[in-house]
């Protein structure tokens, strides 16, 4: 039987990181947003004290998977923490820009 696909807009999500993104976090923090997948997702990272390598490489591939799917997909209220982390770890604060969905 073939499957259905809606047309109508999928509800946004919204994921609140942990103080603490460590490796402990980064299976949970993986399983979480998987369960959004296909619809627009923000990921509010205002109370971020700490990020590890690991849920760095979840977010970011995360926000390539939502990208190649045209679907939105945002860190928003990024702590001045968070952001002095992506810095240490290289990575600009733009991997994580919104990208408006195509639906």
């Amino acid at each position: 039987m073939p499957e259905v696909v809606s047309k109508k807009p999928v509800a946004a999500g919204l994921v609140e990181l942990p103080g603490v993104l460590d490796l402990k976090a980064a299976a949970p923090l993986a399983a979480e947003i998987l369960t959004l997948r296909g619809r627009s997702v923000d990921i509010d990272a205002a109370h971020v004290e700490r990020l590890g390598g690991q849920c760095l490489q979840v977010l970011l591939s995360a926000a390539k998977t939502w990208k190649a799917a045209k679907t939105s997909f945002a860190v928003i209220n990024p702590s001045s923490d968070f952001a002095e982390c992506l810095a240490r770890l290289g990575v600009s604060a733009a991997e994580f820009h919104r990208q408006e969905s195509s639906q």
